[in-house]
């Protein structure tokens, strides 16, 4: 699944080739999406401009004249920027082409993404309203993340996934994070001191950044914007290694199930 540095890619990725034009033409394939794409979307969104292309958590937000266009990824889903006549594969399902002669091609292998139109606020959008700061913002730091752990008897990667709590951090940078910064994802957030959530908050931040910095991690379905595939794969130190020798102390690292997902960790660096 696309997490936030992906879709952060996606977004500078596509942003300089399609802010400030107008879209011709909207071609839509299959509606059948993870909620289906609105009845008239192509009316409503052919003839304005991309006055800008924002992110919250993982959701692309193109800002139109009268309304937003909000793109989900989901769990196999890219946007890149192809020519309008280039034949659509079997799992292309929308075309925004612009008055550059370029479109842009939403692909959902799944179909667990989604293609949205919002009138007003974005922020007020049910899917937006009740999500947590961005890990990256100043809002996120050690003494915040510890004020909302007190009392949760949840282990500190469920909660750290929690987009209540904090967006974005998926499974991919959880298990980095926390890596970075020695705590056993099994352990309950609620008796985690002050001083380690603060490093938390700092590795959190560190590994996002890097990864957006390389174009988000290589997976099986991800690409990028332009086409071109991320390569924070490359440095991951716990992810997808179980069994593998820790890069630090060479103990084998350890895998286990936590919310239905998998964490792998070091059992000597991490406590």
């Amino acid at each position: 699944m696309p997490e936030l540095p992906e879709v952060e890619t996606t977004r500078r990725g596509i942003a300089p080739h399609v802010e400030g034009l107008q879209v011709q033409v909207v071609r839509i394939r299959h509606r059948g999406l993870r909620w289906p794409i609105p009845q008239g979307l192509e009316e409503r969104v052919a003839g304005q401009t991309v006055l800008s292309v924002g992110r919250r958590a993982k959701y692309l937000l193109l800002q139109l004249g009268s309304g937003t266009l909000l793109i989900h990824l989901g769990m196999s889903g890219s946007l890149r920027l192809v020519d309008p006549l280039l034949p659509p594969g079997r799992h292309d399902h929308v075309d925004l082409v612009f008055e550059s002669g370029v479109a842009l091609r939403f692909s959902d292998a799944r179909r667990f993404g989604a293609v949205l139109w919002i009138e007003g606020d974005p922020a007020q959008h049910k899917l937006l309203a009740e999500l947590g700061p961005e890990p990256l913002s100043e809002l996120v730091s050690g003494e915040y993340l510890f004020a909302r752990s007190r009392g949760r008897r949840q282990a500190v990667k469920t909660f750290l996934m929690d987009n209540r709590i904090l967006v974005g951090v998926g499974n991919i940078y959880a298990n980095e994070a926390l890596f970075d910064a020695g705590i056993d994802p099994r352990r309950a957030a609620g008796v985690i001191s002050l001083v380690r959530y603060e490093r938390l908050a700092d590795c959190v931040k560190v590994v996002l950044a890097r990864a957006i910095a390389q174009g988000g991690t290589t997976l099986r379905d991800f690409v990028g914007g332009d086409g071109k595939p991320g390569y924070f794969q490359q440095q991951l130190q716990v992810y997808g290694r179980e069994g593998q020798p820790c890069v630090r102390c060479a103990t084998p690292l350890l895998r286990v199930v936590l919310g239905q997902r998998a964490s792998v960790y070091c059992p000597r660096c991490q406590r």
